[in-house]
């Protein structure tokens, strides 16, 4: 089961969007989370959602569903 990224996002908002798609079922993981945090530039770094290639439609259909 490969991973592909969803897409990257600011880390808070990569967190949430991570437990949308678990709270649907899809597995999803944060990558680069914690980039940076030692310089203090981890916020400028922007974390990329990975989720199974298989579920790359469901997961886009899900985050970009109006809020």
């Amino acid at each position: 089961m490969p991973l592909t990224e969803l897409g990257r996002f600011p880390r808070v908002e990569a967190q949430i969007i991570v437990g949308r798609l678990e709270s649907e079922g899809i597995s999803a993981v944060a990558f680069d989370g914690e980039a940076s945090i030692g310089d203090g530039s981890w916020l400028l770094i922007p974390v990329r959602v990975m989720v199974d290639a298989d579920d790359l439609d469901d997961a886009r259909k899900i985050v970009d569903q109006p809020a």
